[in-house]
């Protein structure tokens, strides 16, 4: 297809930023997980052994795990071909199968395919399995490649004192690399939380409770056997289930990641603010172009490119968070149209993530603006200078400074000097005072801020 044509600019304009999901979300990926639950679900029959499934040669069984290791388009076209006939998609699965079992010599085996099933036990399996998948080898090492890059800047910045500002206004002075950190600090514990949330799947029949499965074969324990089978698959099974899966571990992994790019959103526009007053500046490429009619201009694109994206995916996180978990009674179809858009917030974050990258490494550290910011706010030491005060029971000294620094006259070095050597105290405290500046006022920090 050719990406001019594309109706979402996931698959047109940031295609490029986002192929990798291709292996896990698109249409052949979907039909290929199937078809990957579906036999390993067979082999796991033989392996009870069923007693129609004692003849199998088990050294077939890697040949059919090739069906999925080696799914093609042409095997993921013929599925579709076979779902237009069928009108059901799980379905035309289970008969492409059927067909890879005649071409086996499987052909009196192929009734155990899909036996006992429901499509929900195909599809509550195949998804998370998908997104379990992208998670570990995608998302996570792009999360992990912001938060390195992070970290790194925290600890080179880690030196350069910032004026900080509170609802906007200039406030105590912090340290660049500290304020770096505080995203650090954000995002490591909300990854964390990841390790704590399953990949859960549902597997029990047409309503969660083995019926078929029972009736067939009373004697082999169904719930044993599915919990091993599921967690074969590197998933946990939910226990107690309708005909889907409850979707609430699926639920609270879209709330983390909305979590995780909110402080990313927060991030964004925080150096977009800093951008603004020049306390960094960013690499030009020679024949970019910031404004079509302001030759000047370098706009923080990237940092706004990862903040309308990251808003795009938590949208759509929050609604498939919100969405899911409910269904009416023991079934509706719901789940089936929208969890097929499970890749579209995890594309928007992946292309977020690669503006930020870009972003970060494009910023160019303007210590004179940051020093010339502290300097023109010499007020700000004013909370240290009245806190020394209170220290030696000084008489009214928070009302001593505010009348000092409410003037409308401009507060300077100068101008504290001569206030401090107006005060009745000791020569030491006056000492102790004047070594108070916009650069030294700026507090103290976690030790592994410094590492």
């Amino acid at each position: 297809m050719n990406i001019l044509n594309a109706i979402s600019p996931i698959d047109g304009r940031y295609r490029n930023k986002v192929e990798s999901l291709e292996n896990y979300f698109s249409e052949k990926a979907l039909i290929n997980y199937r078809v990957r639950v579906e036999v390993e679900y067979f082999i796991a029959l033989c392996n009870i052994p069923l007693p129609a499934l004692q003849d199998v040669d088990k050294t077939k069984f890697e040949a059919l795990r090739d069906i999925y290791r080696n799914f093609t388009e042409q095997d993921a076209q013929r599925v579709k071909d076979i779902e237009s006939i069928t009108n059901h998609d799980v379905k035309a699965v289970e008969y492409f199968i059927k067909e890879k079992f005649d071409e086996m010599n499987l052909s009196k085996h192929k009734e155990y395919v899909h036996f006992g099933l429901t499509s929900q036990d195909i599809n509550n399996t195949s998804v998370p399995l998908s997104l379990k998948d992208c998670h570990d080898d995608v998302l996570m090492p792009a999360l992990d490649e912001i938060l390195s890059l992070l970290n790194e800047k925290s600890k080179e910045w880690k030196d350069i004192p910032m004026l900080a500002h509170t609802h906007g206004q200039p406030a105590s002075p912090t340290c660049l690399g500290k304020e770096i950190k505080v995203f650090v600090y954000r995002l490591e514990k909300q990854l964390s939380y990841f390790a704590f949330i399953p990949f859960s799947a549902k597997f029990g029949g047409a309503t969660g409770n083995f019926n078929a499965h029972n009736i067939a074969f009373p004697k082999v324990d169904w719930i044993d056997f599915a919990d091993e089978y599921v967690a074969s698959l590197g998933l946990e099974r939910d226990l107690f289930t309708t005909q889907i899966e409850n979707y609430d571990n699926l639920a609270a992994y879209f709330d983390n990641l909305r979590r995780i790019n909110t402080i990313l959103i927060d991030f964004a526009r925080d150096i977009w603010m800093y951008i603004s007053m020049e306390y960094f500046k960013q690499k030009i490429k020679k024949d970019e172009v910031g404004s079509s009619a302001m030759p000047h201009k370098v706009n923080p694109i990237d940092f706004e490119n990862a903040e309308g994206n990251l808003g795009m995916a938590n949208a759509i996180l929050t609604h498939l968070s919100m969405k899911m978990p409910i269904s009416r009674m023991q079934r509706d179809l719901t789940d089936s149209t929208v969890s097929r858009n499970i890749g579209v917030p995890i594309a928007h974050t992946l292309i977020a993530l690669a503006s930020l990258k870009k972003g970060i490494n494009k910023l160019i550290l303007n210590q004179d603006a940051l020093n010339e910011d502290l300097e023109n706010n010499w007020a700000v030491v004013a909370e240290g200078l009245q806190t020394l005060l209170r220290s030696i029971d000084y008489p009214d000294a928070y009302e001593t400074l505010k009348q000092l620094t409410r003037k409308n006259t401009k507060i300077d070095q100068k101008s504290i000097k001569e206030f401090i050597d107006s005060l009745q105290v000791d020569d030491d405290m006056k000492q102790r005072m004047k070594q108070i500046t916009p650069q030294t006022y700026i507090g103290i920090y976690p030790k592994e801020s410094e590492e």
